[in-house]
């Protein structure tokens, strides 16, 4: 079950503390094990801010160690050798800065996690504009993230210049993978072809840090907005990165699931998302394509999940 308070707020702000205090340097690990310094100005964690008149429940995180071990190391490799399909997966730790990665492979489609990037597109576009969400906006935002509609994308998609508005709000924020489809009505599928954009996990991770710090495009209501939406996705859509954590977390998240094939015998399935709670703090992303069946998808990523819950402690 997901949480819907604030705990997120407090947990950041404890975390902007550890940061704070340490050296200016994180380390970057991959899945080759090799480290590459990463440096960035510990000030982008020092604050998160809460809608007015939201309150926040005290955070006590569990002691962690100086550097943590690699949520997608042994066992998470170890378990992804007995499953078919390509698994691109990335997971970022709020706390340490530290960002792993695992999977090799070209940019894969994006399916329904692309509908944050629309949101975030939308809310950059009004705070650009000096503008509040209309009640339409809001209206269809809800629907496109809560309930995954598609018709809500659509629209969406349209308002805020297709393929063009994302590229450029995707190029403003560090996106270099992540490809905008330039059909809506593609030849030949029968979906939406705004889910055959194209990213990779890392990218997926650089987008949902939108959400987490101060930046140039989103105001902090704005983010907490995204966010709260991110919270409350219909019960059905709750799997992926929620898989095997506890009930008390807050779990902020965006699923995607796509058919490739007529036949339906290829699936992309993908799940990005925050994971808030008993001292983690991290953002997830996985994209999974070659899957024999929806369902097949979907177990590999919560199992996925829960390795990486369970490493990350």
């Amino acid at each position: 079950m997901l949480t819907t308070g604030r705990s997120r707020t407090v947990a950041l702000g404890v975390i902007a503390l550890a940061v704070l205090a340490a050296a200016g340097a994180t380390w970057a690990f991959h899945k080759d094990g090799g480290p590459s310094r990463v440096t960035e100005a510990a000030a982008a964690h020092a604050s998160h801010s809460s809608l007015p008149g939201t309150s926040a429940r005290p955070a006590s995180p569990a002691p962690r160690p100086a550097v943590p071990r690699d949520p997608l190391g042994a066992a998470a490799r170890s378990f992804l050798s007995t499953r078919s399909g390509t698994v691109l997966a990335a997971v970022y730790d709020a706390q340490s800065g530290m960002t792993w990665t695992l999977g090799q492979g070209k940019p894969q489609a994006e399916a329904s996690i692309v509908k944050v990037d629309i949101l975030e597109t939308l809310l950059a576009r009004r705070s650009s504009e000096g503008m509040r969400l209309s009640a339409r906006d809001r209206s269809l935002a809800r629907a496109m993230i809560e309930d995954s509609d598609n018709d809500a994308a659509t629209a969406l998609w349209d308002e805020v210049g297709g393929a063009r508005g994302i590229s450029s709000f995707n190029a403003s924020v560090g996106l270099a993978d992540t490809t905008p489809s330039r059909c809506v009505a593609c030849q030949g599928f029968a979906w939406p072809g705004w889910g055959l954009s194209t990213t990779t996990a890392t990218d997926q991770i650089a987008l949902l840090r939108e959400l987490l710090r101060p930046n140039s495009q989103l105001t902090d209501a704005q983010r907490e907005y995204a966010l709260s939406l991110m919270e409350h996705v219909t019960r059905a859509q709750r799997w992926g990165v929620t898989s095997g954590v506890p009930r008390q977390t807050t779990v902020a998240l965006k699923n995607g699931w796509l058919p490739l094939t007529s036949a339906d015998d290829d699936w992309q399935i993908n799940s990005i998302g925050w994971v808030s709670g008993q001292g983690r703090g991290y953002l997830m992303a996985v994209l999974s394509t070659g899957n024999p069946t929806e369902q097949y998808g979907i177990d590999t990523i919560d199992k996925l999940a829960g390795i990486v819950w369970r490493q990350l402690r």
